[in-house]
Order: C-alpha cells, then sequence, then structure tokens
C-alpha cells in the first residue's frame, strides 16, 4: 500500500500512527506542497480535492484520513480498533465526526494561523477550540479512552491535532484528564510521535 503524504499534516499523521501501532506495512510517497505538488496530474486523479493523504491499495484508492482509518482498521483481523458492535461503532464515527468538525475548525485551524500564515479566523478557531476542549476533558474524566473500554479509531483521528495544539496557542495542558488520556496514547506500543508533538507525561 502506498501511503500519499506530508509529514506536518496531522491527517497524514493519523494514518501514519495507526499503521504503527497496528503493524500495517504502508510505502510513504511524500508530497512536496512547498512545491505545489498536490496539484500534480497524478494526485488530482487520485484524489480530485488536491489534498493528502491518499492510500492506494491496488486498484482501490481512498482520500480522507476518516475513511483511511476505518477501510485500514476493517482489513485487520484484530476487531479492537473497530469492534463489530453497531453501537460502538456508532460512537467512533461520532467521534471521527469531531475530528473533521471541532478539532480542524478549533486547534487545527489555528496551528494553519500561527505555523502556516493560512488567511483564516484565529478568533473562530479560538471560539472552536475553547467549545470541544472542555467536552473532550469532561468526557475522559470518566473513562480511559474515546469509544471504548480500549483504544479505537477514533483516539487516533482525535490525537494528532490535539498534540500540537500549542503550535496554534492553544493550550491544552489545564486539561487534566485529555492530558492523562493524550499521554496514555503515547504509551501504546509502536506509537510514532508527530513533529514538534507536545511533551507528555511519562
Amino acid at each position: 500500500m502506498k501511503l500519499y503524504d506530508l509529514d506536518v499534516s496531522g491527517n497524514c499523521y493519523k494514518v501514519r500512527l495507526f499503521a504503527a501501532l497496528t503493524g500495517i506495512p504502508v510505502d510513504l510517497v511524500p508530497v512536496d506542497f512547498s512545491k505545489g505538488e498536490q496539484h500534480s496530474q497524478l494526485l488530482t486523479k487520485l484524489n480530485p480535492f488536491q489534498e493528502v493523504p491518499v492510500l492506494v491499495d491496488g486498484e482501490t484508492v481512498i482520500r480522507d484520513s476518516q475513511a483511511i482509518l476505518v477501510y485500514l482498521a476493517c482489513s485487520l483481523s484484530d476487531q479492537r480498533w473497530w469492534p463489530d458492535d453497531r453501537r460502538v461503532q456508532a460512537d467512533i464515527v461520532g467521534w471521527l465526526s469531531v475530528a473533521a468538525c471541532e478539532i480542524r475548525n478549533g486547534p487545527n485551524a489555528a496551528r494553519l494561523i500561527r505555523k502556516f500564515g493560512a488567511d483564516l479566523d484565529m478568533e473562530a478557531a479560538l471560539h472552536w477550540s475553547n467549545r470541544i476542549l472542555p467536552i473532550l476533558n469532561k468526557h475522559l474524566e470518566s473513562q480511559e479512552w474515546l469509544a471504548s473500554s480500549h483504544p479505537t479509531i477514533a483516539d487516533c483521528a482525535v490525537f494528532p491535532y490535539l498534540s500540537v495544539a500549542h503550535e496554534g496557542s492553544v493550550d491544552v495542558t489545564p486539561y487534566i484528564a485529555l492530558m492523562a488520556w493524550m499521554a496514555r496514547v503515547s504509551r501504546l506500543p509502536n506509537f510514532i510521535p508527530m513533529p514538534d508533538m507536545l511533551t507528555l507525561p511519562q
């Protein structure tokens, strides 16, 4: 399998992280955004949105990090990451939606503004961040993992942009339960960090 990848992208990191945790072999194909390679004919054919990550598995092409996580998890005999229980699956999808909405518009957008100079609304990014962080923290006060009694792809989807939220001037350290959960993620066997990730307690 090939993963078209950008090392500083939290969405790409979600897939790299899950692949590392589960031992799924993927060949990384770096996409140089500074050279506009995301607009190349090849990548546009694979993903008309001209975004990464894109997973190519034989004749199958999957775009969007959340979709790739589901696809990879369904390929495993170990069902813990995507349990065969529609209630758990629904809960996981709810957290994938949080990753694609509140976290994307909050900590991710703030980081895009501060680190990469994106023309986005910082006030709105901080609003989204201030809304989702207390909700996440409250949820994690009563359970160790987001969607089950063990890690699932929900944890892989939500973790990345929170781990680099400081690059967007979003401080997650006051949220004790959230920080404890992030530390648990970082202690999973075969964990790999995201570039410039927050230092977490061990």
